[in-house]
This record gives structure tokens, C-alpha cells and sequence, in this order.
């Protein structure tokens, strides 16, 4: 099963287009933060994910989210390959989302951290 849930802030405002067809297609920057140990203390971690959002969903996208909206977002991560300029074969990652939640913006201090178990931790059983 190919199940994704990202919950984060715009990095940019949200582009809107259409195809020849009608189809209307959103592209989203989404920033997501956690925390990560290095050299053996935690430090804030932002990862940016390329969503798309097809349809309806997309016009309304476009229409009520802004640079640093906050959303949940669930979706599905679409793998892509392609040749670049030097000829060498690359591979590319974006989120599909089949539906998306909107929220008001929470400021990164407050947003929930995941800290990952390291090998050292404990195991709690």
C-alpha cells in the first residue's frame, strides 16, 4: 500500500495551471520539521516535499492557501525517472494528494516533533 500523511506549512504560495483538457493541477511546496540527533544532540530538521493536487481540490487549493499555510495532506508518493542534460538518468520524488486539510498557520515552535528511536535507545519491552 502506497499511504502517505504530511502535515506542515506552505513554502511557497500555491501555483495553479490547467491542461489543454480543462484539468486543473496545483503544485504545493510543503516544509515538514523534526528533529534529528547530531553528534549526539537533537537538532531541528526541515524537510521540503513537491505535492500535486488534481481537480476541485486543486482550484480550492489555489483559491484559500497562501505561502505558510498549515495543511495535513494525504496522499501518495508518485516515483519519476528522467534523463537530464548530461544524459545521465535521475529520479524524482512527488506526493499525489487525494485530500487535503487546511489549518491556521502554527508557528514551527509549537508544531509536534518526531524524534526517531536512535540504536542506542532502549527498547521499551
Amino acid at each position: 500500500m502506497n499511504l502517505l500523511i504530511l502535515a506542515g506549512n506552505l513554502g511557497a504560495d500555491p501555483e495553479l495551471r490547467e491542461t489543454s483538457n480543462g484539468l486543473a493541477i496545483c503544485n504545493l511546496s510543503i516544509a515538514t520539521n523534526e528533529r534529528r540527533k547530531v553528534q549526539g544532540e537533537w537538532k531541528p530538521h526541515t524537510e521540503w516535499h513537491r505535492v500535486t493536487v488534481f481537480g476541485n481540490q486543486a482550484t480550492t487549493c489555489s483559491k484559500n492557501l497562501t505561502k505558510g499555510s498549515y495543511v495535513v495532506l494525504h496522499g501518495r508518493v508518485s516515483k519519476q525517472t528522467y534523463t537530464d542534460k548530461e544524459n545521465i538518468e535521475r529520479t524524482s520524488y512527488e506526493v499525489i494528494a487525494d485530500r487535503i486539510e487546511f489549518g491556521p498557520r502554527v508557528p514551527s515552535s509549537v508544531q509536534p516533533t518526531f524524534e526517531p528511536r536512535t540504536p542506542d535507545d532502549e527498547i521499551p519491552f
